[in-house]
């Protein structure tokens, strides 16, 4: 331990000596102690994203495949894509209202996406807190829709595939999930700028 008052027991105790350190026995302040009692301002993170295993590339490749199968093949006489536009079986009331909630969960995910970029850019307290308190209160409203939705899709689209349906959306969404990360994220991508040396 560097100096300090001695007290029983043959060691040494700090005293505080202003609101950013510790003094020690001149009046050199400690700074080590003085790092770690400082608050450091919020920093975008820097490091690159964490490198998928093989096994999470093999799952993400299994969902892309069962989706393409299932656009692709629909029910065996016609595409997904096909039947969604002109197939008379489905009911289309609860299919454009699915659509429409989908359509509100992509526009909530894609507004939280530009709002922490935009944070993570800008570097704001402010806008930080504002992204926390955005996303907790938007976060049960999508979940909500996203159930709605799933359940109106089931009921338009039972009269084709029957209990086949449930895993078929199931399988349609995990692609959606997927892929869009890679859709928002890679738009908004920092650019990586020189930092300029002081040293």
């Amino acid at each position: 331990m560097s100096g300090g008052t001695p007290v029983g027991g043959g060691g040494f105790m700090r005293q505080r000596h202003s609101p950013g350190g510790y003094a020690s026995s001149g009046d050199e302040v400690d700074l080590e102690d003085d790092a770690c009692s400082r608050q450091r301002p919020f920093q975008p993170s820097t490091a690159a994203p964490p490198r998928r295993t093989w096994t999470e590339l093999l799952e993400n490749f299994l969902w892309l495949a069962s989706a393409a199968f299932i656009l692709y093949f629909g029910d065996s006489h016609s595409n997904f894509i096909y039947l969604l536009c002109h197939d008379d079986r489905i009911r289309r009331l609860p299919l454009y209202l699915g659509m429409i909630g989908i359509g509100l969960n992509v526009l909530i995910f894609i507004y939280t996406s530009i709002l922490a970029w935009s944070v993570r850019r800008f570097d704001e307290k402010w806008g930080l807190k504002k992204w926390e308190i955005t996303s907790i209160t938007v976060l049960p409203f999508a979940i909500v829709s996203g159930i709605v939705s799933f359940c109106l899709f089931s009921f338009a689209l039972w009269s084709i595939w029957s209990f086949l349906t449930i895993p078929l959306l199931f399988t349609l969404f995990m692609a959606f999930m997927v892929v869009i990360p890679y859709l928002i994220f890679g738009t908004f991508r920092p650019q990586h700028e020189e930092q300029i040396r002081t040293d």
